[in-house]
């Protein structure tokens, strides 16, 4: 599946895995934040958005292992890379 066509059609959920500071800081508008570290015992609540859904850190890295993680539990999820490329995609769409 194609991240930017996610993105731009509004299918999914944006979910940026930074700390909760980090969010505050900037985030992509429509987006959720659950910290990498939170990830374990949020997993009824991940399940629970709608699907696919589009995960965001600062360069890629927690994403990246959130996308792991969540897909052994069966959850259709995409590693989005930065927030700020995240956010340019979702900029094209309004």
């Amino acid at each position: 599946m194609d991240i930017e066509k996610i993105i731009l059609e509004n299918q999914g959920t944006i979910v940026d895995v930074r700390s909760y500071g980090e969010f505050q800081g900037g985030n992509v508008a429509g987006s959720i934040n659950i910290p990498l570290n939170e990830i374990p015992e949020r997993i009824k609540e991940l399940k629970a958005l709608n699907a696919p859904l589009v995960l965001c850190c600062a360069s890629g890295g927690r994403s990246g292992q959130a996308q792991h993680f969540l897909s052994q539990y069966g959850i259709e999820c995409y590693n989005g890379g930065s927030w700020l490329n995240v956010n340019y995609y979702k900029s094209k769409s309004i």
